[in-house]
């Protein structure tokens, strides 16, 4: 059987790791033992907090919305009971955006809210 030589093979996959390591702190970016754990932690830091941003998102929201709720003699809870009973389907993304960029609009949708729970 042939043997198989595989330096072009090793080199450019270490090749390709300590490119995607360019920027890494100390040995991190130089010595591929390093890159490669450094590599495969990153990955998996930026899985979790792919997850972690929809959470901290969210977080914002509602304390956005629950500020302009306020503001309308109302609060969070019961302006998202509201909107359910008054089968009004924003999500929390475009009410946080209308609560800071269209607060009239933002009051409008408030008051509708208001009325479906009374």
């Amino acid at each position: 059987m042939s043997r198989v030589k595989r330096s072009v093979n090793a080199r450019k996959k270490r090749r390709a790791t300590l490119e995607r390591t360019k920027g890494f702190r100390g040995e991190a970016n130089s010595n591929y033992r390093r890159a490669k754990e450094a590599l495969l932690k990153a990955g998996q830091y930026s899985y979790r907090d792919r997850r972690n941003k929809k959470r901290d998102f969210r977080r914002l929201w509602i304390q956005r919305i629950n500020a302009a709720a306020r503001l309308n003699g109302t609060t969070y809870s019961k302006l998202i009971h509201g909107l359910n009973t008054a089968g009004i389907t924003l999500d929390r993304k475009v009410l946080a955006d209308l609560a800071v960029r269209d607060p009239e609009a933002f009051t409008a949708v408030a008051e509708e809210a208001k009325k479906a729970v009374a």
